[in-house]
């Protein structure tokens, strides 16, 4: 197992100062599950490999089929304790195809096998799709497994930060990868898009449709009040929101595009979070909106971890120093992060209760919020840019309902 960090390393918030005596958790839904934990590129960008946290060097590449057996036995053990009649399993890395999809496969297998009758397994493999090939494809697609691309654009321009380690580019792998999905759209989940203020939104957002994706979701690179965003002037957290707001301008300039088609050509959850949240709806995303995290990890060697994006913040913010082998999730539900992602708006920063568009935004993502020292309890470092895309959606929402256009 994996060493680690001692408590101390934590933030005061949630970590000490929250009470989850009295928490009534929700059950997890989503188990992403490491497949390999190794990645045969070296983006530039990288949180995970060229971030705070360089856990992962210490754990097995791949996922033995014993620790697969556990984590599925433990999955059975939560489905039932809680009455579920379907889950999400997410396959992950790394890139989970290093080995070619066999692992995949075993792990989805085993699941399906432990769960009950009554519920159904969603199953999602994410991969760079540089080792996605035809016969893999074939295999994963006969498993009943759906497969999303993560591209920062429908170019190789978009994609110049996604390397390998001898600097190669991965976009040509990529480019066949997306069209052999085309071709496959009953397991084409979609593509995940890191924004890159550096790129046109629009033609990133219609190089992207040329790909013919089932579903986009842009995503803001990951970032705190401690290692802020590119385009982003640190400030202390509860000031005054920093300005411009260069990812909110990004945006809203895809929305319009998306919002103004004479017919939908792709999902955007981002967008259609915002609007259903706009309109009264519950948010089914972490990005946005104040629903509860249902989520929860399972790395390589076993360990019960919160979800990835937290190893931006710091070394060891993700761990909950429970494994699959001697705890159950339901243990896990009771860790102090765990339960700070599921209080709604009793998790956000005054500064966030207060605001007009709290609700909607949510705080942002909770990993972005993180300022060092005291925790997670702040706006998140994105604060304007969430605003800034949020009173625009609104803004065409109600013209939208008046029949009006932007330019009336």
């Amino acid at each position: 197992m994996t060493a680690h960090h001692p408590p101390s390393a934590h933030p005061p918030w949630p970590h000490v100062l929250l009470d989850t005596s009295t928490h009534r958790p929700t059950p997890f839904r989503q188990f992403v599950l490491k497949v390999h934990s190794r990645c045969n590129l070296d983006c530039t960008y990288c949180y995970l490999y060229r971030g705070q946290d360089s856990g992962w060097r210490d754990r097995p590449p791949r996922a033995p089929e014993d620790t697969m057996r556990h984590t599925a036995a433990r999955i059975a053990e939560h489905v039932r304790a809680h009455g579920l009649d379907g889950i999400r399993v997410e396959l992950h890395g790394g890139e989970p195809l290093l080995t070619g999809p066999g692992p995949a496969l075993v792990y989805t297998r085993a699941v399906r096998e432990a769960v009950p009758a009554g519920c159904r397994v969603t199953a999602t493999l994410q991969t760079n799709g540089t080792r996605l090939t035809a016969p893999a494809l074939d295999v994963l697609a006969d498993a009943g497994i759906r497969v999303g691309l993560s591209l920062d654009g429908g170019r190789a321009a978009h994609n110049a930060r996604r390397v390998d380690r001898a600097g190669r580019p991965a976009w040509p792998a990529a480019r066949a990868a997306a069209r052999a999905l085309a071709a496959r759209p009953a397991c084409y989940a979609g593509i995940l898009c890191t924004i890159d203020l550096d790129a046109d939104p629009l033609d990133v957002y219609r190089s992207l449709l040329e790909l013919n994706p089932p579903a986009v979701d842009f995503l803001l690179p990951h970032a705190n009040w401690g290692h802020p965003p590119p385009g982003v002037l640190p400030q202390c957290p509860g000031r005054h929101r920093p300005h411009p707001a260069p990812y909110g301008d990004w945006l809203a300039t895809v929305f319009d595009a998306w919002w103004d088609e004479r017919r939908l050509r792709t999902r955007v959850r981002l967008f259609q979070e915002i609007a259903a949240l706009l309109l009264g709806a519950p948010s089914r995303a972490e990005a946005v909106g104040l629903s509860p995290m249902a989520a929860v990890v399972v790395e390589t060697d076993g360990a019960i971890e919160q979800v990835d994006s937290l190893k931006s913040a710091y070394a060891g913010a993700a761990e909950t120093g429970l494994d699959v082998f001697r705890n159950s999730f339901d243990e896990a539900l009771r860790h102090p992060g765990v339960a700070a992602r599921q209080l709604g708006e009793r998790a956000l920063a005054a500064e966030c209760r207060g605001c007009p568009v709290g609700r909607v935004c949510g705080g942002g993502n909770y990993v972005h919020r993180y300022a060092p020292g005291t925790g997670f309890r702040h706006p998140s470092v994105y604060c304007a840019d969430l605003e800034r895309l949020v009173r625009h959606i609104a803004r065409r929402l109600a013209r939208t309902a008046r029949g009006t256009t932007p330019d009336n």
